[in-house]
């Protein structure tokens, strides 16, 4: 797993760069399908275990986050020594046999364990990612391949989505989770054999340093640029809604239009619905579509746009996304007030593509700022704070606020707890136009 392992590839075909990116992007797919398939199955755990909306939302949220971020910053020291393709299928194998045994837990507080291992595998999955795709793709075309990389988290939660209302449809919760673990324990070998480990710094300025930085010196380099801080708590802003409303908006959907849902997919074909479909499976449909389309067109839009402006002017890398996060309000506002599920539908296509523009245009700043050899550790700083904040408090609070305004607002709770955490957008909006004042000075040279 050594830096100056024989497998290191000094250059790489168009072809060979492709093939890798699609590896990439289907572990990065494996890893949000591993994490976000109990959002669909959050009702029917809730209903077995007998829990409250605040308990449900520490497993979809704090669980899982707390030492996935924590775990990020060690680990992705250890991508800027060691194997990046080592450490990632060492990762991929760790939480997909976790995300089997969240299939056999049998309370609460098992579950709450075996999240926790997902967790302590994720942790080494993204950091080297991004320091592996610096790697490989050329400085001008960073922003669209981190944005490429990025389709992992709409097409990994869309499939984790409507895969987990099928299966617990047909079988019932637990095989869900078993059967997506083992298909990612099957595919951690083929992604070794395939990914070969390039040289660290490959396509940067021939001056670039890429002897392995010590986290001092990648603490003192990245923390005093003020860019690095603004980023870093916009990102993890806009994160509070967006894991919010992964972990969520298929319960709103069973809740509040249950009798419903199955009207709107009258057109589907006999195929599609199993015998006995239940309100989960058509929420799994609704919510999936959404996130699949209206995620990967928000990445590429993201990453397009900051790629063709960022060459001339790196502040698009943050004005993008903040042009995004300001518009997005009143489409969540008119989405999450409608009781028409054609409106709520296409309403909620426009903000979800927008909220994640932030991705590709974001992770290639942060990687814009750090040198070759402090790459993995600044992106593991980032989601340190993105993760802590996000994952963590975002599914949390709106479960307690969810609680908090049951006895007001019954079933409907919900629906208010997840339109309150619409103001975290505008706050992302504002901590990323502060850092588009910091990003030209603060850009490595």
């Amino acid at each position: 797993m050594t830096s100056s392992s024989p497998h290191i590839v000094p250059a790489h075909s168009k072809s060979y760069r492709t093939l890798v990116m699609s590896m990439l992007v289907l572990v990065y797919a494996f890893n949000f399908l591993d994490r976000q398939i109990i959002g669909i199955l959050a009702e029917p755990i809730k209903a077995e275990f007998d829990l409250s909306d605040k308990q449900m939302g520490l497993l979809l949220g704090p669980s899982f986050a707390i030492l996935y971020a924590v775990l990020g910053v060690p680990i992705a020291w250890l991508a800027d020594r060691r194997s990046r393709a080592w450490i990632m299928t060492i990762a991929l194998t760790i939480w997909s046999g976790m995300t089997a045994l969240c299939g056999v837990a049998g309370s609460f507080t098992q579950l709450f364990v075996t999240r926790i291992g997902v967790g302590i595998g994720e942790a080494g999955g993204v950091a080297p990612a991004y320091s592996l795709i610096s790697d490989f793709t050329p400085v001008k075309q960073r922003g669209r391949a981190l944005s490429m990389y990025s389709f992992g988290i709409p097409i990994g939660s869309a499939i984790g989505i409507v895969f987990g209302g099928v299966i617990s449809t047909i079988l019932d919760w637990r095989w869900a989770f078993i059967i997506v673990g083992l298909l990612g324990i099957a595919i951690a070998p083929i992604f070794r054999f395939i990914v070969r480990e390039p040289k660290r710094g490959y396509y940067d300025p021939p001056t670039a340093k890429v002897e392995p930085a010590s986290m001092k010196e990648v603490t003192q380099t990245i923390f005093k640029k003020p860019s690095f801080w603004f980023m870093s708590f916009g990102a993890a802003s806009s994160s509070m809604m967006g894991y919010g409303l992964f972990g969520w908006m298929a319960s709103y959907l069973v809740r509040s239009f249950g009798n419903d849902l199955p009207e709107f997919f009258s057109w589907l074909p006999s195929w599609m619905l199993p015998e006995n479909p239940t309100p989960v499976l058509y929420a799994a449909y609704f919510y999936g579509t959404i996130i699949l389309f209206a995620g990967i067109i928000g990445m590429w839009l993201g990453g397009s746009l900051s790629d063709k402006f960022g060459s001339k002017d790196k502040r698009a890398y943050v004005l993008v996304p903040t042009i995004a996060f300001a518009i997005i309000i009143p489409f969540y506002i008119l989405g999450l007030m409608s009781n028409n599920l054609t409106v709520i539908f296409f309403a909620l296509m426009i903000p979800t593509g927008l909220g994640l523009v932030w991705l590709g245009p974001v992770l290639a700043a942060i990687q814009g700022i750090a040198p070759p050899n402090m790459r993995a550790s600044a992106a593991a700083l980032f989601l340190l704070i993105n993760n802590l904040i996000g994952i963590a408090l975002g599914p949390f609070l709106i479960g307690v606020i969810s609680d908090s305004l049951s006895s007001k607002y019954g079933n409907e709770s919900l629906r208010y707890s997840i339109l309150a955490g619409t103001i975290f957008y505008v706050i992302a909006a504002i901590l990323l136009y502060m850092a588009s004042r910091h990003i030209e000075r603060d850009w490595e040279k």
